[in-house]
């Protein structure tokens, strides 16, 4: 027994393996409480607990399992973690990791974004040395060039876009090359194929090069790969338009509605629209009728009505056009009444939204489609109202009743105002007035453009009253219409209160500043008060506005010559030449200002263009002729004083210039046919006399005693008429005095006597046809030398007309306002004592 030991019970070091610990029971975490706190909270975070590890076989390293190296972590229940120290021995690893834990080193800190790790490495760069790359590349390139052609297209830089849809197109094929070299012929892109010839066709029909737009367009509407291709032949079609060729046009139009499916109803619409249009182009009414009617049938437009009407119009059917018409008026505009735009006073926030919307695009769009409608309405029934009725009053009447009974029932006034005016082109004016007297108790806007134009009508006929009267009816009505306040300036200037019309024309701009009407006729009240300044300062504003005014480029020049600053003026009549090349008053007047300036060959140059557009200036053509006396060549005035005794022929003057030059160049014979000539039309014509004694002398001639005996007698004759004229002056200066110093009954009868002997003095020139404003005038006479003065009297047949009266029926091209310009013809000749004659022309009547 002493051999006998009994065996202890050893303690089993692998005992626990089998025990399960509810904390690694991942089923159960969401009803761990302390684990739910350690995730919302940083209670999970703190410092690991430390424990030390039993030695043992595998010497001091901690314990690990197949994942790796572990670090003991206390549980957020306190219970130790697997392999940590627990009762004083190193628990067995186990295969069960802890749920929410990741393995960590010893010593490392929490660092989730991995920012300890510095900065990321490079991306590593692409190398475009491959095929795929350089292909990719090019593509971007193309589309880069597509879109700039188009960017320069929509500024207007044509050729700029042509050139970039070129160099698109040369691009394009090269990246086509490359694929096929590197053998991806089937990933070809045909969408930027497509682009890259569509643009290219765009831009050459932009640059009006229409065989090769229409050549790049075939190559399109050709391939087969391309899908609704067919709708390009609608752009074909166009440019066979423009080029007048209408039956390709028509053609190509109709296969491209061919090749559009119903379903696309609006596009097809716009096609026969357009096919209609060609087929007025050439004439074929009837087809171009069959395609409106379609259309009007099918998607009324007020384009397509309008242009049914002319058509019908142009075959001269009669009830079709009053259809047409209604037709026309019933077309649906699709817009809302404007009183969506009118902001109520209770609500703030659609006040703001209201006043948003007002101006913005889609209104502006609605405005000016309503706008365009009014006008083809108005158009319409202007151009059919004489052709569906007997009458055009009863036309334009059946229009006006189709348009009350309509939605343009606004219309109805504007067309009776249409109807105003069409009496008025028709110079049917009481008709005129009649119908606008109708308008006097309408709404005020009516009422005042109708008392406008009667107003304007009154003016014209030169009643100032009734014009200044429906002037003020129309601002009444409509203080700010600036037509009523202009009317009403010019009944005030034709009374010559400038300063008062400057008001009316002030106010009107003010009301419209771009009323050129009210800034022309103010600029001219300006240069009417001596304002010249002002009235220039008008006149270049205006030129700012309406460049190519001729009239107001001719006020700007004569202002600068009224100034004094000639060459200013020179270079404005120059600008006024540059718009109406053959206005022959403003040539004479650049004549008159080089003149002026000393440069007789620039004026010579401006006459002489004058001269070859209108011929009957007596002015030019006197200047003209006295020019070539001047510089020698006589035989060169002659046919320009022929010119002047044909538009004069009652004026001796200028036939005995033409007998003068004969004379002056040498051809004596024909000098004294031209005198010869003359006495037989003015038997009493000394000069001609004398000048024919003296022809006759100097050739040795018999008629030279019979001239002699006639100059005698018509000298005496002149002497006899010369001493009536003085006895009358003094006969009228005694009564003169005597008036002054006799009673005021015997004044009276004093004042008769001298009324009567003036009557006597003015009738010659009354008989004569001189204006009395012209006979009154005695500053040529006071220039007239001795002999001038010995000439005969004013009641002579050869002085029956003067040349004022040419100048009084000469109507000024450029306008009434253009002042007529003045030539200094009149003084040369008077000057031009031909000093190698014995009776020198200066003895010529004035």
């Amino acid at each position: 027994m002493e051999n006998v030991h009994l065996a202890v019970e050893e303690e089993d070091i692998y005992s626990g393996y089998n025990d399960y610990n509810p904390t690694f029971d991942s089923e159960e975490l969401e009803n761990d409480v302390g684990f739910q706190q350690a995730v919302r909270t940083s209670h999970g975070r703190r410092p690991p607990m430390t424990a030390k590890f039993p030695g043992t076989a595998i010497g001091a390293r901690p314990l690990g399992t197949s994942f790796g190296a572990r670090i003991p972590l206390a549980s957020s229940m306190g219970r130790p973690m697997t392999g940590a120290v627990q009762d004083g021995a190193a628990r067995p690893m186990t295969a069960v990791r802890a749920a929410g834990y990741t393995s960590l080193t010893r010593g490392s800190t929490f660092d989730p974004l991995g920012q300890s790790r510095g900065p990321a490495a490079p991306l590593e760069a692409k190398n475009e040395d491959t095929p795929e790359e350089k292909i990719k590349i090019l593509e971007k390139k193309v589309n880069d060039l597509i879109e700039e052609s188009c960017m320069a297209q929509s500024i207007g830089a044509l050729q700029l876009a042509l050139d970039k849809a070129k160099e698109a197109g040369r691009k394009e094929r090269t990246l086509v090359r490359q694929r096929e070299q590197s053998g991806n012929a089937d990933h070809i892109n045909l969408d930027l194929t497509y682009s890259v010839l569509l643009n290219l066709a765009n831009q050459y029909a932009n640059n009006e090069m229409f065989p090769e737009a229409l050549n790049s367009y075939q190559v399109i509407v050709k391939n087969k790969m391309f899908s609704n291709a067919g709708r390009l032949k609608v752009n074909m079609a166009n440019i066979y338009v423009k080029q007048k060729s209408y039956p390709k046009a028509i053609k190509f139009y109709r296969m491209a509605l061919d090749q559009i499916s119903n379903a696309h109803k609006e596009m097809r619409i716009k096609i026969m629209q357009n096919i209609g249009v060609v087929f007025v182009r050439m004439g074929q009414y009837s087809d171009a009728i069959t395609s409106f009617e379609h259309i009007m049938s099918e998607s009324p437009n007020i384009k397509t009505g309008f242009n049914l009407i002319l058509c019908y119009y142009a075959i001269g059917d009669r009830e079709r056009m009053k259809k047409a018409f209604q037709k026309l008026i019933s077309v649906p505009l699709g817009i809302d009444d404007d009183d969506k735009y009118i902001p109520s006073n209770d609500d703030t926030d659609s006040g703001l939204v209201i006043e948003a919307i007002k101006n913005d695009k889609l209104h502006t769009m609605e405005r000016d489609l309503k706008v365009l409608t009014e006008k083809y309405i108005m158009t319409a029934a202007k151009l059919i109202a004489p052709a569906i009725e007997t009458s055009f009053a009863t036309g334009f009447d059946w229009c006006v009743d189709m348009v009350k009974s309509s939605q343009y029932v606004e219309l109805a006034n504007d067309l009776e105002i249409n109807k105003a005016i069409t009496y008025l082109r028709q110079k049917d004016f009481n008709q005129a007035v009649e119908t606008l007297k109708t308008f006097e108790k309408k709404d005020s806007r009516v009422k005042s453009a109708a008392a406008t134009n009667l107003s304007f009508l009154y003016f014209l006929e030169k009643d100032y009253d009734q014009a200044d009267r429906y002037a003020d009816l129309a601002m009444t009505a409509d203080r700010y219409n600036p037509a009523a306040l202009i009317n009403k300036g010019n009944t005030v200037f034709v009374k010559q209160d400038y300063e008062k019309a400057a008001e009316f024309y002030k106010e009107a701009l003010r009301n419209d500043s771009s009323c050129t009407e009210a800034l022309y006729n103010l600029g001219l009240t300006y240069k009417g008060l001596k304002r010249l300044e002002e009235a220039l300062e008008c006149f270049l504003k205006l030129h700012a506005i309406l460049r190519n005014s001729a009239q107001v480029m001719y006020q700007l020049a004569h202002l600068y010559e009224l100034l004094e600053d000639p060459q200013q003026a020179i270079e404005w009549l120059i600008q006024v030449l540059s718009v109406t090349h053959t206005d022959p008053q403003a040539l004479a007047k650049l004549g008159e200002l080089y003149g002026g300036e000393g440069d007789k060959s620039q004026a010579f140059q401006y006459y002489y263009e004058s001269f070859r557009y209108f011929p009957s200036n007596i002015d030019v053509i006197e200047w003209l002729g006295a020019y070539y006396i001047e510089t020698k060549f006589c035989e060169k005035a002659i046919p320009y004083f022929e010119r002047a005794t044909l538009i004069q022929p009652t004026q001796v003057k200028w036939q005995l210039m033409v007998a003068s030059c004969y004379r002056k160049s040498g051809n004596y014979q024909k000098a004294l046919e031209t005198y010869k000539d003359i006495h037989r039309k003015f038997p009493e014509n000394v000069e001609c006399l004398r000048f024919l004694v003296r022809l006759c002398t100097d050739m040795g001639l018999k008629e030279v005693q019979d001239y002699a005996t006639k100059l005698k007698k018509a000298e005496k004759m002149k002497e006899i008429r010369e001493q009536r004229v003085k006895s009358g002056r003094e006969g009228s200066g005694r009564s003169r005095r005597e008036g002054r110093e006799g009673s005021a009954g015997s004044a009276e009868m004093d004042v008769k006597a001298v009324s009567q002997s003036e009557s006597k003095l003015l009738s010659p020139l009354v008989d004569s046809g001189r204006d009395s404003g012209h006979s009154s005038s005695s500053t040529k006479g006071e220039r007239l030398s001795a002999k001038m003065r010995s000439l005969p009297g004013s009641n002579e047949p050869y002085e029956a007309s003067s040349p004022k009266e040419i100048d009084a029926s000469y109507v000024d091209p450029l306008g009434p306002q253009m002042e007529r310009p003045k030539t200094g013809a009149k003084r040369r000749v008077e000057d031009d004592d031909f000093a190698d004659e014995e009776l020198g022309d200066d003895l010529l009547p004035e």
